[in-house]
């Protein structure tokens, strides 16, 4: 932590050094004097907002605030992510394609109210990846804002525009790390071809995309903080930016293209039927809009890529069923900031119906609800004497993974049977000398899921307590049957499952779902509870036991030959 903090004071003092020279310096850089293009948004718009901005409720991070005629940058902000959605500007897209006079002189009098007050000195305005943000917004929606605008206006709004990509650019010698280091990359990468004059900026800055991108983008295009949303978010900022390029006529970096192709097929390893992603390491939400707006860029269309080395995920698939599994070393330092205690945890889907989840997370919840959604805990994974096999601490005011595994160990085949996956880590090992790994079988038909978990001890406690938890999706209903030792999980599309859990007691506890388009639900979560040391392996099977009918969502009783619980399901 020490040394954490130390590098970063040294990097914000070099970055306040190169300001004070720049300041110094008696021939400054020519300021900006056109505006040549204005990129392409393709994040969604709804141009009902702008009224409600216009009636003064700003919705914005799962909060809203009625301003009753006052500025909203006057009002006390209901959290910190409102606030950061504010002063990013993000908004303003829906005044855009509300494409109104009323949006535009609305739109047009926010800008100016915030540019005439200076509240970029504003401590959350200045951080950054707001201010790289607001400066991607204010370029892609300069039409709006422009048109119909005096000389005044444009001549203020063109030097403000410049000024931010000039402190945003100068920013980047200091203490900007993590993925706001690769969205200050971005920003200025578009202020350099949207603005005259800027060639030689431009060149420089290809180079230091390229170089970032090459960093933060892994070998399997999977970004280095594992983190699926990352990829959705950055995709929708690289994608508009190479267009900017193409329409400039000017040849866009080698290393941003390269990044975008390894993207693309990443990106389809996490989903689901239902075409939403896999929960891990702060995805939360998968907002089926964009997803489909990238489907659109997306050239390959391929299959998925089913192992990801570098990224630590896996996807096993049999027909209708697919199962996605974490295992990968847990990131560190700025990159590790939203990353969770999940390692070969997995989630399980057949058709468009997903079964086995993780809790996901919350982006705008608590700071408690948010931790507790990193605990291992809240995944289908193993947990060993109440703790998580990630530890996290405060640094640099982030809450970040200090200790976690290391050493994950992977290997897949293609069986008669189905694919088969093994995979191992070390987290638990400094407190507990422990060794979890995890076996996988897929039907090739999907109809089955099968799974082990072993536990291995270097030295040889009294006991050891353990739980193997199974986080249901909301839709999923379960029963226990067999006196306890099974499950009958029913789905909303008529297909019933059962799980079995090889003569361990079975228990159905509460859960929560925090990836819900209408906000975090209550849901259950399959547990095994058992003793490490006298019982080190553990079985349990995922069977369809039964299927829908077609064209109608009723269940159809299995054939004879396939084997029913003789209990009926509980109420």
């Amino acid at each position: 932590m020490a040394q954490a903090a130390i590098g970063r004071a040294a990097r914000r003092t070099r970055g306040h050094l190169f300001g004070v020279a720049r300041r110094l310096w008696p021939f400054g850089r020519p300021a900006a004097t056109r505006l040549l293009f204005a990129p392409h948004d393709l994040r969604t718009a709804d141009p009902t907002t702008a009224g409600d901005i216009y009636a003064g409720y700003y919705a914005f991070a799962g909060r809203t605030l009625r301003t009753h005629g006052e500025s909203p940058f006057d009002s006390e902000p209901p959290s910190e992510a409102w606030a950061e959605a504010l002063l990013g500007f993000g908004w303003l897209r829906h005044m855009h394609v509300a494409n109104t006079a009323l949006a535009r002189a609305n739109a047009r009098a926010l800008v100016e109210d915030f540019i005439a007050r200076k509240r970029e000195r504003g401590e959350i305005a200045r951080r950054p990846a707001v201010a790289a943000r607001r400066l991607i917004s204010l370029l892609s929606h300069s039409p709006l804002l422009l048109e119909g605008a005096d000389h005044g206006f444009y001549e203020r709004f063109l030097r403000h525009v410049w000024r931010l990509a000039d402190r945003l650019n100068l920013s980047l010698s200091g203490a900007v790390e993590g993925s706001a280091r690769l969205n200050c990359l971005i920003a200025v990468s578009f202020a350099a071809v949207c603005l005259d004059g800027q060639d030689g900026r431009r060149r420089r800055l290809d180079h230091q995309l390229s170089d970032e991108l090459d960093h933060q983008i892994l070998p399997d295009g999977g970004h280095v903080s594992r983190n699926p949303r990352m990829l959705i978010e950055l995709l929708l900022d690289l994608l508009p930016l190479r267009e900017t390029f193409m329409a400039r006529g000017i040849e866009p970096p080698r290393g941003m293209l390269m990044a975008i192709e390894r993207m693309m097929p990443h990106l389809r390893l996490f989903r689901h039927g239902d075409g939403a992603l896999a929960l891990f390491n702060g995805m939360g939400t998968t907002p089926p809009d964009l997803m489909a707006t990238l489907a659109a860029y997306d050239d390959a269309r391929a299959r998925p890529i089913e192992q990801a080395g570098y990224s630590g995920y896996s996807r096993l698939t049999g027909e209708r069923a697919i199962v996605v599994v974490e295992a990968g070393a847990a990131p560190r330092g700025a990159q590790s900031v939203e990353a969770h205690a999940g390692c070969l945890s997995f989630e399980f889907s057949s058709g468009a119906q997903r079964i086995v989840v993780n809790c996901g997370t919350s982006r705008y919840g608590s700071a408690e609800l948010r931790q507790a959604a990193r605990s291992t805990a809240a995944h289908s994974t193993v947990t060993l004497a109440d703790r998580s096999s990630a530890a996290f601490g405060r640094v640099l005011g982030e809450m970040r993974v200090v200790a976690g595994p290391t050493d994950v160990r992977v290997a897949r085949q293609d069986t008669e049977a189905g694919p088969e996956w093994v995979g191992s880590h070390d987290g638990y090992r400094r407190g507990l000398g422990a060794v979890h790994t995890r076996r996988l079988l897929l039907a090739r038909d999907g109809s089955s899921l099968s799974g082990e978990d072993e536990v291995t001890l270097s030295a040889a406690p009294s006991e050891l307590p353990g739980v193997a938890r199974f986080h249901l999706h909301p839709a999923v209903k379960a029963s226990l049957v067999r006196n306890g030792e099974a499950a009958m999980l029913a789905l909303p599309n008529g297909e019933v499952w059962s799980f079995d859990a090889a003569g361990l007691p079975l228990a159905i506890e509460e859960s929560i779902f925090l990836a819900a388009a209408d906000g975090r639900r209550r849901t259950e979560q399959l547990s095994i509870t058992f003793d490490a040391v006298a019982t080190p392996r553990i079985t349990w099977r995922l069977a369809r036991i039964g299927a829908a009918a077609p064209q109608a969502a009723r269940f159809r009783p299995p054939p004879p030959e396939e084997a029913v619980p003789e209990t009926p399901p509980e109420a």
